[in-house]
């Protein structure tokens, strides 16, 4: 079977975004390719350093690629995703050059290629995100792995706005909590939850395609018991006053639009941990926090993105 590699030059800050489209238009994963990864500096508690080829990085912005099968609908797909990523201009993204090429390859060249881009990553005190395909020896006792497969879910579960929600559940979870995971996408953070002994976490996506990969990762790593995932749009018709934490690695944008909802469900004195913020609407989405009856209790800064801890007063 023939693939079509659909590779969009663009920025950071549209990286979520154009992600979500390309999972949308029937991608089951992206390759991000950031130039920021050869000068970075990294914390020995965050990872190891793997060798990377500079020629694999574009000299400005970056590239995300997503791989389509080759069918007789493949032009109209990329319509509409290159559709869909003028759009974002809307909602004022910046998409920079927002250059699209295509290219065809192989099955067998690409079912095995992308794996080069993925190793085990230390992704805060506790956490390990490790490919399935990886052997890895945890280095403490109090180690906790996530297994991942990129090749079946949406990311790799390294992406700083995950990470930050990763070091925030677990400042912020406590044994027999209710976590619920709005936007679950891969189901990672509702893993994170169950190992750090929440007891019940409902995980939320509308994208029934993420709701399927989010139950193959949970049952991978053995948290079925606990992790309930449906097919939902944000918090609608959820009860009120149902869960300790809440958590959404999501865009600002919508965010802003449930931060009520947020408030409704969460108990009060509990937390709500947002991500998927750029840097330039930290404070829009912290006033919108505020309005809804939060107060902020710590901001996390990662690369250019941010993640905000709020608890309901």
């Amino acid at each position: 079977m023939k693939w079509s590699e659909i590779s969009i030059h663009t920025t950071n800050e549209a990286i979520e975004p154009i992600s979500h489209i390309l999972h949308e238009a029937g991608a089951s994963g992206v390759v991000i390719e950031d130039p920021f990864e050869l000068t970075k500096e990294r914390q020995d508690q965050f990872g190891e350093i793997y060798q990377l080829n500079p020629d694999d990085y574009p000299e400005e912005g970056v590239i995300i690629k997503a791989y389509l099968p080759v069918n007789s609908f493949l032009g109209e797909t990329v319509d509409a995703i290159k559709e869909s990523v003028n759009n974002l201009i809307i909602h004022n993204i910046d998409i920079g050059r927002n250059q699209v090429t295509i290219c065809e390859v192989n099955e067998e060249e690409w079912a095995t290629a992308w794996k080069k881009y993925y190793h085990p990553v230390k992704v805060s005190e506790r956490f390990t995100i490790v490919p399935t395909w990886e052997i890895y020896n945890p280095v403490s006792s109090d180690e906790l792995i996530i297994e991942l497969d990129p090749g079946m879910a949406f990311g790799t579960g390294t992406h700083p706005t995950t990470v930050m929600c990763i070091q925030a559940l677990e400042r912020t979870v406590r044994p027999g909590d209710r976590v619920i995971d709005v936007g679950t996408g891969s189901g990672v953070l509702s893993i994170a939850a169950a190992m750090l002994e929440a007891e019940d976490i409902r995980a939320y996506d509308l994208d029934e395609v993420a709701v399927t990969q989010a139950r193959l990762n949970i049952k991978l790593n053995k948290v079925h018991g606990k992790v309930t995932i449906s097919q939902n749009n944000l918090l609608d018709a959820v009860e009120e006053s149902s869960a300790d934490v809440i958590v959404a690695n999501i865009l600002a944008e919508v965010i802003l639009r449930f931060t009520d909802d947020v408030a409704r469900v969460v108990k009060p004195g509990g937390s709500f941990i947002a991500s998927g913020i750029i840097q330039q609407k930290k404070d829009q989405v912290k006033e919108g926090l505020t309005a809804s009856g939060f107060e902020i209790v710590e901001t996390i800064l990662m690369e250019d993105w941010v993640a905000i801890i709020a608890k309901r007063k």
